[in-house]
């Protein structure tokens, strides 16, 4: 069926039943909104979609109203810009505003869509003075902090939760003027069965959301004389943070990044891409031993913190699939605080290890029982721009430096750990080619790339087959979950918590959406092709610690610093 209906005084024709806010769009008139996300359900609260539509005796959300044939629909006419200021003048008194928008201590300044929302409507004065909230700040979280005070109850964090992550650990509460967005019985988010995954942040639009800050602790730590403060870099991180900068997702800043570290006053610049080379050795060594024995089977990758904690809590009962293997960011301190301190002759309490992750669940890690005291501090993108910022430094003008030795090295296959498939594609890579003593023809995986939600293969090493998956997104995750507990089989599977892997990590710049994802991802695969070696069992540097130090991977002294073990989580 065809639609024709009027937008503006302008016809249009339309092959689809969509809303007038996707029809509005398609017609290349924007309509401002707050609540709303096109890879959400459509929910309708904030109204500043609102339109005049010929007939109907009130304005209509955009957003939930289906085109008609013969619609006739007004998008900024007088009313509708006089009830957009209205609202948009209450959403900012329920948003704890008090000095005009000038919000300097919150953490959306920069990206702020309340401010650039009122900025389009015309806001340039607030008639209604703010709403006064008795809400307290939630720090129950070793990773995300909500500031319910500036919580305007859009939604978007709780559907986000909900259908794509498939968590739910935030609703609506009450009813009216008192309603509320929280965490089951109020018990914060420190106390419910959140994986502390950050999607919820990259969604908030006022700032009500945002990661637990470690700037000041690092900051102290570089001014302490008495410290050595190294910092290790994720791969997501040199592909996103050039866009606090201004620069297009996917622009590729590693040697910037590291100038730019060394100028904030880090005392050794070290890459999270060898412990992520390191990581393969041992969880690769790790599936050929579980997969010649047929036993504990499938084995899950243990990468990704928040999937790490979504299976505790909903799955413990398959825990002992899960690699054992710590993740890179966690391997990498325990190999600082244990290898290099002997080998610089230094206290291990003397050390501060920072980590630059695109990640929040990464802070929950940290902490973990299991491990803590491997790594102190960590960083999201985010708060690493803010650094650069503060310091004065502008980061794409430095000219590019190396990473120091020896945890400078690494290979092609450490850097796809930033993307859905890579920790996957990096572990096949080395185990074909142990397992069958040949070297890999063609190294690309592309059957486990890509942003397909749920990505299967059968991969044939020597005269086995091997059949893997990959699932990114939490709300994938549960259904792969389920279709192995009904008996599927496979081999070996990724799980990643966050859309697209690492890359669409919670601590990464904002917007983070598909398609800047999608660039980023892109770049990560270039960062691969370019390199010098794309296999882990190719890094010199590893090659020389396990000689030095660990010996071969899974011996005595590898499970001891390199492995860990999980929590059952009712």
């Amino acid at each position: 069926m065809t639609y024709c209906l009027k937008i503006n005084d302008r016809e249009y024709k339309f092959d689809e039943e969509i809303s007038i806010l996707q029809a509005a769009a398609q017609a290349h008139i924007k309509i401002p909104t707050l609540c709303y996300n096109e890879k959400l359900a459509p929910y309708g609260s904030c109204r500043l979609c609102s339109v005049e539509v010929e007939g109907r005796k009130t304005l209509m959300p955009a957003c939930v109203t289906k085109i008609e044939n013969g619609m006739i629909i007004k998008t900024h006419s007088e009313k509708v810009r006089r009830v957009r200021r209205t609202i948009m003048e209450l959403i900012i008194a329920s948003h704890d505003i008090s000095c005009n928008l000038n919000c300097l201590n919150c953490s959306r300044s920069s990206s702020c869509e309340i401010r650039q929302v009122a900025q389009e409507i015309g806001i340039h004065s607030i008639r209604i003075p703010p709403i006064e909230k008795k809400q307290s700040v939630d720090s129950s979280s070793h990773a995300i902090i909500r500031e319910p005070s500036k919580c305007i109850v859009c939604n978007r964090c709780v559907r986000k939760c909900a259908e794509v992550q498939n968590v739910n650990v935030l609703t609506v509460a009450n009813r009216g003027p008192k309603t509320i967005i929280t965490t089951f019985m109020d018990r914060g988010m420190g106390n419910v069965d959140c994986t502390n995954c950050g999607q919820c942040i990259l969604e908030c639009p006022s700032g009500a959301l945002h990661e637990a800050y470690h700037l000041d602790y690092v900051w102290k730590a570089i001014e302490n004389s008495d410290k050595m403060v190294i910092v290790q870099t994720a791969p997501a991180v040199r592909v996103a943070i050039a866009e606090e900068f201004g620069f297009k997702p996917g622009t590729i800043a590693t040697g910037q990044l590291v100038s730019g570290l060394r100028l904030l006053g880090f005392d050794k610049v070290f890459d999270t891409n060898f412990t992520a080379d390191l990581t393969i050795m041992e969880e690769g060594t790790e599936f050929i031993k579980r997969f010649k024995s047929q036993k504990k089977l499938p084995l899950f990758t243990s990468c990704s913190p928040g999937w790490i904690k979504f299976i505790e809590h909903n799955y413990p009962e398959m825990l002992d699939n899960l690699s054992t293997c710590k993740s890179p960011q966690q391997m990498f301190g325990a190999v600082i605080k244990s290898f290099y301190a002997q080998k610089i002759g230094m206290d291990r309490d003397k050390i501060v290890v920072v980590s630059l992750m695109p990640c929040t669940a990464k802070k929950f890690e940290a902490q973990r029982n299991e491990m803590k005291g491997d790594v102190d501090y960590v960083l999201t993108t985010r708060e690493l721009a803010k650094m650069f910022m503060q310091a004065g430094i502008k980061l794409m003008d430095l000219s590019a430096e190396d990473y120091d030795s020896p945890f400078g090295e690494s290979s092609g296959a450490a850097e796809l750990f930033g993307s859905s498939g890579g920790v996957m594609e990096a572990a096949l890579r080395t185990a074909y080619e142990i397992i069958t003593g040949h070297e890999l023809e063609n190294l690309d995986f592309h059957e486990v790339r890509g942003l397909k939600g749920i990505k299967e293969a059968c991969v044939k090493i020597g005269t086995q087959e091997v059949k893997v998956a990959v699932a990114h997104g939490l709300g994938n995750a549960r259904i792969l979950m389920e279709r192995i507990k009904k008996g599927e089989k496979f081999d070996f599977v990724e799980f990643m918590a966050c859309p697209g892997g690492c890359i669409g990590g919670g601590g990464q710049p904002i917007p983070t959406n598909e398609e800047v994802i999608v660039e980023r991802m892109t770049a990560v695969y270039d960062i691969d092709t370019l390199a010098k070696h794309r296999k882990s069992h190719e890094n010199e540097s590893v090659k020389r610690l396990y000689k030095e130090f660990f010996g071969e991977p899974l011996s005595e002294r590898s499970h001891e610093l390199l492995h860990t073990s999980y929590t059952v989580r009712h």
